[in-house]
């Protein structure tokens, strides 16, 4: 089950998130959403998916820099964009 509560009704009674899977808050004056509280039973399972998340997250980052990298070392020097592009997919894709 779920609930949106206010961070005042939160701070108050925060007995609130035993009686719930997942708790969403949000500011009632603007309605703005602030975050989610989830129960410690899913706690560990969701900390897990989180991390994979954010470790693809990271890699796409290092992935999308790793092509420029070889410019910085001057492996690049006097080779044509398809040859740059070739051999980044040799070296770091093994293709």
């Amino acid at each position: 089950m779920t609930m949106t509560v206010g961070m005042r009704e939160l701070a108050r009674n925060s007995k609130i998130l035993d009686q719930y899977d997942y708790v969403d808050v949000e500011d009632k004056k603007t309605h703005e959403y602030k975050g989610l509280f989830i129960s410690p039973k899913y706690a560990e399972e969701f900390k897990k998916l989180l991390e994979k998340k954010i470790a693809n997250e990271k890699q796409q980052e290092l992935d999308e820099l790793m092509q420029f990298v070889g410019m910085c070392h001057g492996d690049t020097k006097d080779m044509t964009s398809k040859e740059i592009k070739a051999s980044k997919r040799a070296k770091y894709y093994h293709e």
